[in-house]
C-alpha cells in the first residue's frame, strides 16, 4: 500500500518577489529616463538662454552703441557744415577716427553675439558695406579739406556723407527690430519647453502613481493570499503538533504501563521463583550436611555458593523492579520515593545525592508523580554520565500552589549553544514532555565549570475531604 505523498507546503506558496522586482525595475527605469530627459531639457534651456538670449541682448547693446555713434556723427556733420563753423573740417579727423574704431568694434561684437539668421546676416552685410562706404566718403571729405577745398568738402558732406550715415542708422534700427523678434521667439520657445516639461512631469507622475497603485494592489492581494495559505499551513501544523503531542503522551503512558508490568513480573513471578529455588537449595544443603559425615563436603559448599548467587540475583531483580516502577511511589508517595531513589543512586553511582523536601498541603497522585520521578531519574543519570560531579542535590518544595522540583550538581556543566549528542537531546526532550504533560514547565541553567541546574514547576493539587 502506497503512503500518501507529503506536500511541500512552503513550495505551494507563490512568491510575489519576481513580479515585485519587475514592477520596481519599471518604476526605477521610468524615474531614470525621466531624470535624464529633465536634465537634458534643463541643460538645453541653460544653453539656449546663454547662447541665444544673453548673446542677443549683448548684440542689441552693440547695435544701440552703433546708433549712439551714428547720432554723434550726425551732430558732428551738422557742426562741420555750419556757416560759422568753430573748427576747420580737417580738425575733425581725430574725432572721426575714434568714432570709426568704436563703430567697427561695435559691428564686430554684434556679429559675434547675434544669432545668425538669413535676414539678419543680410542686414549685417549691408551694415559692413554701409560703414565702409561712409568711411571712404569721410576720407574723401578730409582729403578735400586738407587741400583747402572746404566748400567741396561741405557739399560732399551734405550730399553723400549725411545720407550714408542715415543708412547706417537705419540698418542698425532694423537689426534691433530683428533682435527683438529673435528675443520674442526665444521667449516663446522657452515657454513652450517649460510647458512641455510640465506636461511631461504630470504624465510621468500619473504613470508612476498608476504603477505604484498597481504594485501596491498586487502586493496587498499577494500578501492576502500568502497569509491565507500561511494561516492554513499554521492550522495544519498546529493540528499535527497537537496530534504528535498526544501521541507522545500516549507513548509515555504506554511506557509507564509496560514498566509497571515488567516491575510487577520481576518482583512477583521471578522473585517467587528465585525464592523457591533458594529455599530448595537451603533444604538440600541441610540434608546433605545432616547425613553421613563421610559424604563429599564439596557438594555442600557448591550448594551454599549457588544459594548465595540466587540470593544476590533475587536482590538484583527486586532492585531493578523498584527502578522500573518503585512500589514505594504507589504506597507512600513522591517524597519517600525520591528519598529512596537518592539513596539508591548514591550507593550505585558513587555520587553523594542530598534530598530535601518541604511539602504541606499538596498531593500528587501516583499517575502524575511517576513523571516527576522519571525526570529526577533521567537528570541524575545525565549527572552520572556527563557531569563528572562529586555531589548533587534534589529539592522538592511547595510554593504558591505549585510544586518546585530542582536537580542541581557541581559538575563540569555545558554551554547552552554547544552541540550535544542525539541521546542527550532526546533525554532532555523527554523530561520537557513530561513536565508539559503535567501542565508545567522545565528550565535548564548551565555554564562550563559551574554545574547544571534543572528546574521543574508544576501545579499542585489540593487535598479534598
Amino acid at each position: 500500500m502506497e503512503t500518501p505523498r507529503q506536500h511541500d507546503f512552503p513550495a505551494e506558496i507563490p512568491s510575489p518577489s519576481a513580479r515585485l522586482w519587475v514592477g520596481l525595475c519599471i518604476i526605477l527605469s521610468i524615474f531614470a529616463v525621466f531624470a535624464a530627459y529633465t536634465i537634458h531639457e534643463i541643460r538645453w534651456l541653460e544653453d539656449f538662454q546663454v547662447n541665444v538670449v544673453q548673446k542677443n541682448r549683448k548684440a542689441s547693446l552693440e547695435l544701440l552703441r552703433l546708433q549712439n555713434d551714428a547720432y554723434l556723427l550726425a551732430i558732428s556733420l551738422r557742426d562741420m557744415t555750419a556757416a560759422r563753423a568753430r573748427y576747420p573740417i580737417h580738425e575733425w579727423r581725430p574725432e572721426f577716427i575714434r568714432m570709426r574704431r568704436d563703430m567697427d568694434d561695435a559691428a564686430r561684437l554684434e556679429g559675434d553675439f547675434a544669432v545668425s539668421t538669413p535676414a539678419s546676416s543680410d542686414k549685417r552685410s549691408q551694415l559692413r558695406r554701409a560703414l565702409h562706404d561712409f568711411w571712404s566718403s569721410a576720407d574723401s571729405v578730409f582729403t578735400l579739406a586738407q587741400r583747402s577745398n572746404e566748400a567741396k568738402a561741405r557739399a560732399l558732406i551734405q550730399t553723400e556723407l549725411e545720407g550714408k550715415r542715415a543708412v547706417i542708422s537705419e540698418i542698425a534700427a532694423r537689426l534691433l527690430v530683428l533682435n527683438d523678434q529673435a528675443q520674442a521667439e526665444a521667449t516663446e520657445r522657452i515657454s513652450a519647453v517649460y510647458g512641455t516639461v510640465k506636461r511631461d512631469v504630470v504624465v510621468v507622475i500619473a504613470v508612476l502613481f498608476l504603477l505604484a497603485l498597481g504594485t501596491g494592489l498586487y502586493t496587498l492581494e499577494a500578501n492576502r493570499k500568502t497569509f491565507a495559505r500561511l494561516q492554513h499551513l499554521t492550522e495544519q501544523l498546529q493540528s499535527q503538533s497537537e496530534a504528535l503531542q498526544k501521541l507522545s503522551w500516549k507513548l509515555i503512558d504506554v511506557q509507564e504501563e509496560t514498566l509497571r508490568r515488567v516491575a510487577r513480573d520481576l518482583h512477583d513471578e521471578f522473585g517467587q521463583i528465585l525464592t523457591a529455588i533458594g529455599a530448595m537449595l537451603s533444604r538440600t544443603g541441610k540434608r546433605a550436611g545432616d547425613g553421613d559425615s563421610n559424604r563429599d563436603g564439596a557438594l555442600v559448599q557448591e550448594l551454599q555458593a549457588v544459594q548465595t548467587i540466587v540470593q544476590e540475583t533475587l536482590q538484583t531483580v527486586r532492585d531493578q523492579s523498584q527502578m522500573f516502577r518503585p512500589a514505594i511511589l504507589d504506597d507512600f508517595g513522591l517524597e519517600q520515593a525520591l528519598e529512596w531513589f537518592a539513596k539508591q543512586f548514591s550507593r550505585q553511582a558513587g555520587i553523594n545525592v542530598r534530598f530535601e523536601a518541604q511539602l504541606r498541603n499538596g498531593i500528587f497522585p501516583p499517575e502524575d508523580a511517576i513523571h516527576l520521578y522519571r525526570i529526577v531519574q533521567e537528570a541524575l543519570a545525565n549527572v552520572a554520565r556527563h557531569a563528572k560531579a562529586q555531589e548533587a542535590q534534589v529539592t522538592l518544595k511547595e510554593h504558591d500552589g505549585e510544586l518546585d522540583l530542582e536537580i542541581r550538581d557541581d559538575g563540569v556543566g555545558f554551554d547552552g549553544g554547544s552541540n550535544r549528542s542525539a541521546g542527550d537531546g532526546l533525554g532532555l526532550m523527554g523530561m520537557r514532555e513530561r513536565a508539559e504533560h503535567l501542565n508545567g514547565s522545565l528550565a535548564i541553567e548551565s555554564a562550563p565549570g559551574k554545574g547544571t541546574t534543572i528546574s521543574v514547576r508544576v501545579p499542585l493539587r489540593k487535598k479534598t475531604g
